[in-house]
């Protein structure tokens, strides 16, 4: 029985040991912060996206201002507007052109630099994403190796302990398995110099009194913590 507690409590290390892999607690942390960062670059990208519509818009109007520009000025170049009043209305119009081409090409200037800052921070946070998924990535693949590892050791502990159990009255295996779910895995403890190896409470001698006539093959419980008591050769009796 002692063998078998043995074997369970190493199955329980090694089971909490594969459930608090340092990788675990570090992926969840990484994963909330690259949900924060997708969030940003997406909110990054809508930025850009809408700058470089804009920026668009405002090219389309520089070029269809300097069209019309260009063709009255031909117009007046070749002479094909010769009436004074005319002329003059047409060299203001031009006049007033320039000015309008001027004010686009400020605005076209700013709607680029404000593009690329907005590109520049949506660069930075692709670069911090690429970097998140591939540490991510080396941590997963460290705690999938490492759980393998210890899935495997507790596969050899379970494998070792089916044949200690072979034999074993089933209502006795079930008694300890129960004490072990409601006593945090212990389920079976030594007797040991006059002491419970389960609760760590000395046995009173009544009690040692009645336990030194119990016959061998009947099952002893601790009156303290309920856990079965396995007599050996240190028990004190």
């Amino acid at each position: 029985m002692l063998d078998i507690q043995a074997l369970d409590s190493r199955a329980d290390v090694l089971r909490h040991q594969r459930q608090s892999l340092p990788e675990i607690a570090e992926i969840a942390t990484l994963q909330a912060t690259r949900f924060e960062l997708d969030d940003q670059r997406r909110d990054a990208q809508i930025v850009v996206d809408d700058l470089t519509t804009e920026q668009r818009k405002v090219d389309q109007d520089v070029e269809a201002v300097r069209t019309r520009r260009t063709r009255d000025q031909d117009r007046m170049d070749k002479g094909l507007i010769t009436n004074p009043k005319d002329l003059e209305r047409m060299s203001g119009e031009l006049e007033s052109l320039q000015r309008r081409i001027a004010s686009l090409e400020d605005d076209e200037l700013e709607v680029m630099v404000r593009l690329e800052e907005a590109q520049g921070t949506l660069d930075g946070l692709v670069a911090q994403l690429a970097e998140t998924d591939q540490r991510l990535a080396e941590l997963v693949a460290a705690r999938d190796e490492k759980s393998a590892d210890l899935s495997k050791a507790i596969d050899d502990v379970v494998a070792e302990r089916e044949p200690k159990t072979s034999g074993m009255p089933a209502d006795l295996l079930a008694l300890y398995d129960w004490l072990r779910a409601a006593k945090g895995g212990v389920g079976a403890a030594e007797l040991r110099a006059r002491q419970c190896g389960g609760c760590r409470l000395g046995i009173d001698n009544a009690e040692l009194s009645v336990i030194r006539k119990t016959a061998p093959d009947v099952v002893v419980r601790c009156e303290e913590c309920t856990r079965i008591l396995v007599r050996t050769g240190e028990s004190g009796l």
